[in-house]
């Protein structure tokens, strides 16, 4: 039995044929449009206000409602500024564009010549004198323009999101918007733009499980990278005193509305900075990305309004967890006596986890909850950081920040370590946490790094932002994958 679908789709390829029978291209070339659908409007109102005669104009767009009605007809086009009316009569229209009319659909594109007029209800319209089929649409739009509501098709079929769902495109431009603000900023700020390696010798700059590729010519193993650190800091090494990268990142661990295995991140390295400095330049950074984006400091987000005035409080993150949850990580500084106190309290844990793992865990039940308006998170243990300075007046804390909005961390930050002896300790003691010996161990391990450490870094203020949460909390978005044009899904069942 042939479905409605199929009947649709072979009414639409009849309409092709008939076309191209008429010696008409439903595909052509090209189309010269003369105005969007907003400034056709907005020419309208200066006409109407200067009292000018309509002048003839080219639109083009998709053909999002058709209302045959007799003798005249209406139609709504669409484009990337907007929509507006069309309005068709049969005398209006010479032969080649009554025959078009005939076989136009909704989900077409269509090029429509005229002038425009306001109808009697207030409606800016095009009187259309020309009609030109630029796409004929094959497969009918989804459920006659009421939107798109299923959420597996919205992103797995994202073009259909973006056509029924203004509000989704609204967001994607937003991104955008987000994006060049921060390099407006960083620009304005003396920072470089460079671009580093998307594929590694090995796998470093991060705490995560890499994807894995084999080079064929090489006949080696390469990474793709978990973070843009390490490269970026050679930047500092050979010369360069602020340099910043926008660049996917790629993570072989969990999908969830806060996580996809590629996403986006800021990072940036000042020379002669700690985290201070950069603590500061943040708050400068998405403040000012979201009151250029937003119009306002302020922001909704679920049920919260989220105030990004700077300047915002800054949290030990010692005294932090011990407030909200009574422990004090420096009596408790190895894994079994943690666990011990986390069983004591009823929590939940995976037995294998070290130490630094386990307090990370603590942090995600008893602190970043709280973390609803901007604000930085300092002081990590140094188990938790291995790339970052020590404190001068103690060496088991790490000057480092994280910066959390709408409960959910935004950034991380390091005085950077610059010490090729010390780094060279801490990258084996996290290479070993991660696979036990030495010969693996090895194999993660970035010599060449360490190399480049050797010949010397001037102090350093490192950052790490990301992009795609911070899109979320100015566009009051919940999932992740609401602000990724394409995200990884699961094959269907």
């Amino acid at each position: 039995m042939t479905s409605r679908l199929e009947n649709i789709t072979s009414l639409r390829q009849e309409k092709i044929q008939r076309l191209r029978e008429k010696g008409l291209n439903p595909y052509p070339n090209k189309y010269t449009r003369t105005h969007t659908t907003a400034e056709a409007i907005e020419m309208l109102n200066t006409q109407e206000a200067d009292e000018t005669a309509p002048v003839e104009i080219s639109l083009a767009g998709r053909i999002t409602a058709l209302r045959r009605m007799g003798k005249i007809s209406f139609a709504d086009l669409l484009d990337s500024t907007g929509k507006i009316q069309l309005f068709f009569k049969p005398e209006n229209l010479n032969s080649l564009s009554e025959e078009q009319f005939k076989e136009l659909d909704i989900g077409d594109f269509a090029g429509a010549r005229g002038k425009m007029f306001r109808t009697r209800s207030g409606e800016a319209t095009l009187q259309v004198s020309c009609i030109d089929i630029l796409c004929k649409s094959i497969e009918p739009l989804p459920e006659k323009w009421h939107g798109l509501t299923d959420i597996e098709t919205r992103y797995r079929q994202r073009y259909l999101d973006l056509i029924s769902n203004p509000g989704s495109k609204e967001v994607f431009i937003a991104r955008s918007k987000v994006i060049s603000g921060i390099r407006e900023f960083m620009d304005s700020k003396g920072f470089l733009e460079v671009e580093t390696p998307v594929l590694h010798s090995s796998a470093g700059g991060a705490l995560a499980k890499p994807f894995v590729t084999h080079h064929y010519s090489l006949d080696r193993q390469l990474y793709l990278r978990i973070a843009l650190e390490l490269p970026l800091k050679r930047l500092i090494v050979g010369g360069f005193d602020k340099v910043y990268e926008l660049g996917r990142i790629f993570r072989n661990e969990g999908i969830s509305t806060r996580h996809n295995p590629e996403f986006t991140m800021l990072e940036s390295y000042e020379a002669y900075a700690d985290y201070q400095d950069v603590m500061q330049m943040t708050e400068e950074m998405v403040s000012c990305v979201v009151k250029k984006v937003t119009g306002s400091y302020k922001v909704k987000f679920g049920d919260s309004e989220i105030d990004f005035t700077p300047p915002w409080p800054r949290l030990d993150l010692r005294q932090t967890l011990e407030e909200k949850s009574g422990i004090d990580f420096c009596k408790y500084r190895d894994a079994d006596k943690l666990k011990s106190k986390m069983k004591q309290l009823n929590l939940q844990f995976d037995p294998n986890s070290n130490w630094a793992k386990l307090l990370d865990g603590l942090l995600g039940i008893y602190v970043e909850p709280h973390l609803t308006q901007p604000a930085f998170l300092v002081d990590y243990p140094i188990e938790m950081s291995p790339l970052a300075k020590t404190k001068p007046d103690d060496d088991t804390i790490v000057e480092r920040f994280e910066a959390f909005a709408g409960c959910m961390e935004i950034a991380n930050a390091f005085s950077e370590l610059n010490d090729p002896f010390e780094q060279e300790k801490r990258f084996i003691r996290q290479a070993r946490e991660r696979h036990g010996d030495d010969e693996e161990s090895a194999g993660i391990i970035d010599y060449d790094f360490l190399k480049a450490l050797s010949f010397g870094m001037p102090p350093t203020g490192g950052l790490g932002l990301g992009i795609d949460r911070l899109v979320m909390l100015l566009t009051n978005q919940c999932s992740i994958r609401d602000v990724i044009l394409f995200p990884q899904l699961k094959d269907r069942g």
